[in-house]
């Protein structure tokens, strides 16, 4: 009977792994645009950001629903942070590179204090996640501290942010994955 109950969790706590995989894979493509289009508009790279934050946001929201999820107020709140910072960009393209910048400094910032403290919770991937979460940090801490950044320095920061954020949300859709497949 509690193998029964506790299989039940585990299919409730995985089921969504291939949307946590499908977020991943659309943050890093939206990192590797701002990337590789850096010389775009600075309203481009505001709407691609926002895009990508907005769909974030609202996962994050779903996931802080699921009975499984640990700290679901913890996610919840990153949900709506970045829901509202998505919003923000897509309807306000702003019009100057520091307005963009802190705005995209202080998402990463949250994104990387998060992951750090939801890093010390998970078992598997830790290091994988303390990485990501440190990475994003830093790189918020040096795009708000510098209000002077430039546009490119901020599509690179900015890119390189969205693809290790793809790369962290990927490796725990496919670790979810490996769990539901090792479920009798």
């Amino acid at each position: 009977m509690t193998e029964m109950v506790a299989e039940s969790e585990v299919e409730k706590a995985t089921w969504a792994w291939w949307l946590l995989v499908a977020v991943g894979v659309l943050s890093a493509v939206a990192g590797i645009v701002i990337l590789f289009k850096p010389g775009d508009s600075l309203a481009t790279l505001a709407a691609i950001a926002g895009i990508f934050l907005l769909a974030d946001g609202v996962l994050e929201l779903l996931v802080s629903l699921l009975r499984g999820t640990r700290n679901r107020g913890t996610v919840a709140l990153f949900g709506v942070i970045s829901a509202i910072a998505g919003v923000i960009l897509i309807r306000h393209p702003i019009g100057t590179v520091e307005a963009v910048a802190l705005l995209v400094g202080i998402w990463l910032i949250a994104a990387g204090v998060i992951r750090l403290a939801m890093a010390g919770e998970e078992s598997g991937s830790r290091g994988w996640h303390a990485l990501a979460g440190a990475l994003e940090l830093v790189a918020g801490i040096v795009i708000v501290a510098n209000p002077d950044i430039g546009f490119a320095t901020l599509a690179l920061l900015a890119g390189i942010g969205f693809i290790v954020n793809g790369l962290g949300m990927s490796a725990l859709g496919w670790s979810m994955r490996e769990v539901e497949r090792e479920m009798p």
